[in-house]
């Protein structure tokens, strides 16, 4: 019996040293550090520093800047479950008065409800939170610059807004929901609103000049929900790990891959890109892998937190430039090393428990017009659809315990597939979402719709 290796191998260690040293030097940060998550925990922790020569560990903090949002998206996402509100509910119905109270709960954490991407002057991130004490400051008189729910324009007053959602439903304050049904349970006592030592000071490096700015750290007051915190690699390890897998104490598995589902229309350059946005998550494809997770930036301080969940790797990187490194780029590097390197070994397979012998009838090969599928039935329950040409149509499906199934992913997601019998009991048919899936092409024993031509199947000539 062999078990998967805990901790990196040493030349794997060596490669994420170099990646986020080369990162460090040639993005002239004042300190850069990173952490990587395998299997739930963190495995590898790295850091390169020319400020004072204090090499920051993994409990110093950075400010994270909209990585805060992934955070506030999860508030909202437990006021959903909890049923308090829809997705589909336009905010109107809990803050009215905005002037944007026409975009949906989803619409705002997918960053398509229409608004401003910034609220107006004077800059926000470089100002005090007390020049804007109201939610009609944040918005100013025209909230919205495109269509409620037609395109992806990322906003930061959108957040301020489902902040001020989360206060008005919980009647606390976010900073207080956040650390009572967030930080507290998932144990990250070092993400704050305000920052304790130890933390990093944020800095600006000229751009033409080895020399170095400090930047101011305001308290961003009604913008906090979009981009107030200060975390650490350690706290953002454990959040990340919870952002894969879910917590009951927290949120449900199904509801964190929920949020990093695609829920915006992308524009046309992110189309091309691979990337989109899903409930206060980013979603990436880079070098051939999905990421998701989300990236930071404030005055002084950089962020990314970038997850596989299929490889079960995650990486976090802080930096304390304005400008500098490109530590998106960096996390999803440090998450291709480790996932390439020690690729995840999988689970042993484990057969099934039981089977209903009318379910396992249904399996094998079936034919969609001339198309050849395969059903299987695999040992979590579920069953899968696939084409045998490996194009195509698939989904897998899960059983609602009346003889049916629902699509999980992809063209039948939501779809009902069930199997049609004859009076003597036996399969005539499948049927999904009305198409008829039949045990030989066209079959002319089932009721394909349009019928089949009596002659049969034929050569020419």
């Amino acid at each position: 019996m062999t078990t998967p290796q805990e901790e990196l191998l040493p030349a794997t260690s060596r490669a994420l040293l170099h990646r986020i040293a080369v990162a460090q030097a040639e993005g002239r940060a004042p300190s850069l550090v990173a952490s990587v998550v395998r299997d739930g925990r963190a495995v590898w922790h790295g850091a390169r520093t020319s400020v004072d020569g204090q090499v920051p560990d993994e409990n110093v903090q950075y400010r994270i800047g909209s990585i805060t949002k992934t955070f506030t998206a999860v508030l909202v996402m437990r006021l959903r479950d909890e049923g308090l509100l829809g997705l589909g509910d336009p905010l109107e119905k809990f803050v009215p008065g905005t002037g944007a109270g026409e975009a949906t709960i989803a619409e705002l954490l997918a960053h398509t409800g229409g608004l401003a991407a910034e609220s107006p002057g004077p800059w926000w991130e470089r100002t005090p939170g007390s020049l804007r004490p109201e939610l009609s400051d944040v918005l100013g008189e025209q909230p919205l610059l495109h269509p409620v729910g037609r395109r992806h324009h990322y906003s930061n007053p959108g957040y301020t807004l489902l902040g001020a959602l989360v206060e008005e439903l919980r009647g606390i304050s976010w900073e207080e929901a956040l650390r009572r049904e967030v930080l507290e349970p998932l144990g990250l006592d070092r993400t704050t609103v305000r920052p304790q030592a130890p933390h990093a000071g944020g800095w600006a490096v000229h751009p033409w000049a080895d020399v170095l700015l400090p930047e101011p750290a305001e308290d961003l007051g009604r913008m906090a929900p979009a981009g107030q915190l200060w975390s650490t690699t350690a706290d953002l390890a454990r959040f990340a790990a919870f952002l894969v897998k879910g917590d009951e104490r927290v949120l449900s598995a199904e509801s964190v891959c929920e949020m990093r589902t695609p829920a915006a229309p992308a524009e046309a350059v992110d189309v091309m890109s691979g990337d989109a946005y899903g409930l206060g998550m980013q979603i990436q494809r880079r070098h051939g892998r999905l990421l998701v997770g989300h990236s930071g930036s404030l005055p002084g301080f950089l962020a990314s937190v970038s997850i596989s969940v299929e490889d079960d790797v995650a990486a976090v990187v802080l930096a304390n430039c304005t400008s500098g490194p490109l530590v998106s780029g960096v996390a999803a590097d440090l998450v291709r090393i480790v996932a390439e390197a020690e690729p995840r070994i999988p689970d042993a397979w484990i057969p099934m428990r039981a089977v209903d012998p009318s379910v396992l009838e249904l399996t094998g090969q079936w034919y969609w017009g001339t198309y050849a599928f395969a059903l299987r039935l695999t040992a979590d329950g579920l069953a899968s659809l696939e084409p045998l040409s490996g194009n195509g149509r698939r989904s897998r499906f899960r059983p609602n315990g009346d003889g049916t199934w629902t699509g999980l992913e992809g063209y039948y997601a939501g779809e009902l597939l069930k199997a049609v019998r004859r009076p003597d009991g036996s399969v005539s048919h499948l049927d999904l979402g009305s198409f008829v899936f039949t045990r030989q092409p066209y079959d002319e024993a089932a009721p394909v719709p349009g019928g089949v031509d009596p002659e049969g199947w034929r050569g020419i000539g």
